[in-house]
């Protein structure tokens, strides 16, 4: 599936998985195994943002997906996130959608806002709110996608 489509289908909260279709070099080739990863991975996504003009120059539409979090007794170090233009000559794949009720916490309400954290609920959203502290949080409930939805996605 290409950046276009995942841009235009997948829900914000879905796990998407990326690939260059190069086959996975052996454990043993640790620096070509390290670079394979890089191109190769899986993330939750938490953003698109739309095409942007500036002058002469447009930049092309793009979404944002969560890798990873690092850091040792609760607290994060770092945040892995990689942004793909919907022009990426990856091959894309949605593994997984957010599940019907559950509740997407974006950082902010509007197009700038981005996923910070996916509750089962809006109970445990409301709970992980209050420990958290996004004072311009919005609360987002999923709803049952549309038929066409699940299959181009």
């Amino acid at each position: 599936m290409s950046a276009k489509l995942i841009f235009d289908h997948a829900p914000i909260g879905a796990i998407i998985a990326y690939s260059d279709g190069t086959p996975r070099p052996p454990e043993r080739h640790r620096r070509q195994l390290a670079d394979w990863k890089n191109r190769n991975g899986a993330g939750r996504l938490i953003c698109k943002s739309a095409a942007v003009e500036r002058g002469a120059h447009t930049i092309p539409a793009s979404f944002t997906l969560h890798e990873g979090d690092y850091g040792s007794n609760g607290t994060i170090v770092m945040r892995v996130h990689k942004t793909f233009d919907v022009n990426s000559p990856r091959d894309f794949t949605v593994r997984e959608q957010p599940e019907p009720g559950s509740v997407l916490v974006m950082s902010r309400p509007g197009d700038l806002g981005e996923l910070v954290h996916l509750a089962a609920n809006r109970s445990a959203a409301e709970d992980w709110l209050t420990r958290h502290g996004y004072p311009e949080a919005e609360l987002q409930e999923v709803t049952v996608p549309a038929p066409d939805a699940g299959r181009a996605a």
